[in-house]
Formats: structure tokens, sequence, C-alpha cells
């Protein structure tokens, strides 16, 4: 319930007791301009609930596939005991999924008490797609999108210029400019779709080209200031 759960600040270990059940995190604030974990945090909230013996729960419905085959958890080697999934595993088309340590899991029903469905839970067509994708996001895969993520963070950091912020966290790039919706419609007009919101990640695939990256680049250097 809302009224029992604590909003804490991003990149700093809060006092957990042990009337805390769990603790939630997206590892990468990737729904809050790409904001990277500071060296020792995800390793202090682990660390935190270990000792209260609460859960850590990774919100990966961003990460998860996305930054690697791993997600968040593999790229900065910490482990939670729940992984929240969404978006990429489903190739395209709506899944979502929860995973975890192997004694929480066997909480849920058949083998334990707690039951979990819904009407679209296992849909076969939505699964069918999301294993096809995963099967080829390979190393190499990934390896090719941190290039275009590599350089579009830095086009695009050229091109804005210093009053401007561009983060790129693996293949996650955020933009932070002064006047973010004139620069969507700037871009817009130039036919490139960036996210609406400014808070909102960018997220190169690879079908995007160097071509994309270089067109984009380009019209953001003329972009009003």
């Amino acid at each position: 319930a809302v009224a029992h759960t604590t909003v804490a600040p991003y990149n700093v270990v809060p006092d957990i007791g042990s009337g805390v059940a769990a603790v939630i995190v997206e590892p990468i604030a990737a729904n809050h301009g790409v904001v990277a974990p500071a060296p020792g945090f995800l390793e202090g909230l682990r660390a935190a609930c270990d000792r209260a013996g609460a859960l850590l729960i990774f919100d990966e419905v961003i990460t998860g596939f996305r930054v690697g085959p791993g997600g968040a958890a593999a790229l900065f080697e910490v482990r939670p005991d729940l992984w929240c999934f969404g978006k990429v595993i489903g190739g395209g088309l709506p899944l979502a999924a929860f995973a975890g340590r192997r004694d929480v899991m066997e909480v849920l029903a058949p083998i334990g008490p707690v039951y979990q469905a819904g009407t679209l839970s296992g849909n076969p067509v939505a699964t069918a797609a999301g294993l096809a994708v995963l099967e080829l996001l390979d190393d190499g895969a990934f390896d090719a999108l941190i290039v275009t993520a590599t350089a579009l963070a830095d086009g695009l950091q050229d091109a804005l210029g210093p009053t401007a912020d561009v983060r790129r966290v693996a293949t996650l790039v955020g933009v932070t400019v002064a006047d973010y919706p004139r620069l969507f419609h700037h871009l817009l007009d130039a036919g490139i779709a960036l996210a609406p919101g400014r808070y909102e990640a960018l997220f190169p695939s690879l079908a995007h080209t160097p071509a994309d990256v270089a067109l984009t680049v380009e019209a953001a250097a003329t972009a009003p200031r």
C-alpha cells in the first residue's frame, strides 16, 4: 500500500530497518534522464538489504536485455533478489516478466501458497516473439549497439554545445537542454523523432545506421539555442 511505501532519493543508500520488506530501484535511472548509479550505490543497497533481511528488487523494465545480455545486474555485478522485465523482452509485443531467487519464486503457486496470474499471462504469441528477439541479442549485437550509442551521444554533445548535457550509460542516451520542446520540434521537422519527454531515454537500435546518427547530429547542430 502507498501508505506503507517510502520514497528515497536515488544514489543515496537509505537506512533500512528490520521493518522494511523490500527495496525496489531502477539500477540505472533510465526513466529520469539516464542517470548512472554512483560508485558503491547498488553495492550499498545490496549490503543494506542483506543486513535488514529485505528483498532487493531491480526494475529492469527498461534496462533488461537492453544494456547487455544480463541487464544492469550483470553490467554492475550486483545481483538482486527479484527482477522486473518488460519492453525488450517482448520483442515488440506486449510482454512482461519477473524472476528471482529460487526460494522466493517457490512462494508462488503451484509450488507455494501465493497465487499470481493474469488474462494475458504466458501469451504464446508474445512469448514466441520475445524468445526470437533474445536469440538475436548476442555479444556482437550489444557491441554494435554500444558503438551506435557512443557515436550518438558524443555527436549530440558536440552539436548542442557546452550548455547541453548528454549522458550515455551503456546503450542508453539522455539529453538535457534548456528548451527541450524546441529541440524536439526542430528535430521532428527534420524527420527525426526524439522521445517527447525531457526525462525519457533515447534507445539506439540495431536498425540505426551511421548515416542515421550523422543525420541526427547534423540536425541538432542547427537547432535554435
